[in-house]
């Protein structure tokens, strides 16, 4: 350990520095606009892990961005670990509500703010300079290899291509990923679950074209009017998912479970101001720990329709949409929710409309284990490194890929990740604890040698 933070002391603002060149680079895989940029950070990653020791590093093709491979097999006879991770990154949209531009790295109070700074730049990042580590000082206990992808973020269509494509170059014993979140620095956390994802677009159409709000007023049914009321059913008084069928799979925890759950720290006083909320919202009888990590949920995540511009401008819109969010849990499947979402929602749109629902992409949800060795490992490392040991949690986010892994590699995930739950991801002024950051470089090298110890 001495060595390992002797190293991280030494090298503490060449990492920081490389961290915020590859924050610069506005790599948004959802924005086409953006292409260039996308390719330039994949050619980054690809030359830092080179720098850092890794073999074999190849900036892979795929249909959509590319995936950047890189290895180093020490000897054909130890463990090997598979690192995941991805370099796009969310739209910085809206820009007017971040203090400092989303692309410019900006240290205030101890923290890094810059879209990517935590999901998941800063956190695979880690990886990169913790492997560097263990070059560097001889260190490296076990054959590691690194898939870096450049669309997580649009739901990793080309990924389980590439991994059915290359399953015996990403031949390993386990994947892990910091791509979650813990408690914070003094209550560390590992993630034991992750939730499944069902994203969807719905589009309610009504005239046939933007009509005069006062000429038709009251006689044409306002389809932002219709859209608003079929999303505000599919909640009941309880806050309960109103689609039939949607609950049938869902797997319950024990009252034991639950409880060891709720063990987790949690103060609703600090999380409400943190948010700048006076109430909670959410399913009657769980909960905010239980909400947010084994039960099922739906969201709009945007809604338009009609004029939004500047100033006034009367009109009846023929157009609404917004676009919706399941999250899942054991044992939902996407593509069931999905239909279900799909057959319920054209069910109660009245005649006066037509509904039209789009399917963007999804994901299963995962348990992992926390009797295997490389949980164990983990484990083992954080307690080190943090003096502590983690607390198991459930992730209330989705990585659809780590079902896809276990699907056709036939490995096991780890779930180390080093954020916070309130990092603000996806959001304005998304950030990234310092702390964290070296923490995480420090604590990756110990997994590793445990890991290969255990193994």
């Amino acid at each position: 350990m001495q060595e390992i933070k002797k190293y991280v002391d030494e090298n503490k603002q060449r990492f920081l520095d490389e961290l915020f060149e590859l924050l610069r680079f506005p790599s948004i895989s959802a924005d086409p606009g953006f292409k260039g940029d996308v390719l330039k950070t994949a050619d980054f990653v690809a030359e830092k892990l080179r720098e850092a020791g890794a073999e074999k590093v190849e900036v892979c093709p795929t249909a959509g961005y590319p995936i950047v491979y890189g290895e180093k097999i020490v000897d054909a006879s130890k463990p090997t670990v598979l690192v995941y991770g991805h370099y796009d990154v969310q739209p910085a949209d809206p820009l007017e509500l971040w203090k400092t531009s989303p692309f410019e790295p900006t240290i205030r109070e101890g923290k890094i703010f810059a879209r990517g700074a935590c999901d998941d730049k800063g956190q695979f990042y880690m990886h990169v300079k913790a492997f560097e580590l263990m070059q560097k000082t001889g260190t490296l206990p076990c054959n590691i290899k690194f898939m870096i992808e450049g669309e997580e973020e649009v739901g990793s269509e080309n990924l389980g291509i590439f991994v059915k494509e290359n399953k015996e170059r990403l031949k390993a014993d386990v994947v892990l990923i910091s791509d979650t979140a813990m408690i914070s620095l003094e209550d560390p956390s590992l993630e034991t679950g992750l939730r499944g994802l069902s994203y969807l677009e719905v589009e309610v159409t009504g005239p046939n074209r933007d009509l005069h709000s006062g000429v038709y007023g009251g006689a044409v049914a306002n389809p932002a009017t219709i859209l608003c009321k079929l999303i505000a059913s599919l909640h009941d008084e309880n806050n309960h998912i109103t689609i039939p069928g949607f609950y049938d799979d869902v797997q319950s925890l024990s009252e034991a479970e639950r409880e060891k759950l709720n063990e987790a720290p949690y103060n609703e006083a600090e999380y409400k101001e943190d948010l700048g909320v006076e109430e909670l919202w959410g399913e009657q009888g769980y909960t905010t720990i239980e909400r947010t990590g084994i039960r099922p949920t739906l969201e709009v995540n945007g809604i338009w329709g009609g004029y939004t511009g500047q100033g006034a401008k009367t009109v009846l819109p023929s157009k609404a949409s917004a676009k919706i969010s399941m999250r899942l849990v054991p044992n939902q499947k996407s593509s069931n929710i999905t239909q279900l979402f799909k057959d319920h929602f054209e069910r109660i749109a009245p005649k006066y409309v037509s509904v039209t629902v789009t399917e963007h992409h999804g994901g299963e949800p995962v348990v992992t284990p926390t009797d295997s060795i490389a949980y164990k490992a983990a484990e083992k490392a954080i307690e080190q490194s943090f003096g502590k040991k983690p607390i198991p949690t459930r992730g209330g986010g989705s990585i659809p890929i780590v079902a896809l892994f276990e699907e056709v590699l036939g490995i096991k995930t780890v779930l180390m990740g080093f954020g916070l739950d309130s990092d603000n991801l996806h959001s304005p002024n998304e950030k990234f604890d310092i702390a964290n950051y070296y923490k995480g470089i420090e604590t990756i090298p110990l997994f590793h040698k445990y890991f290969a110890e255990l193994s």
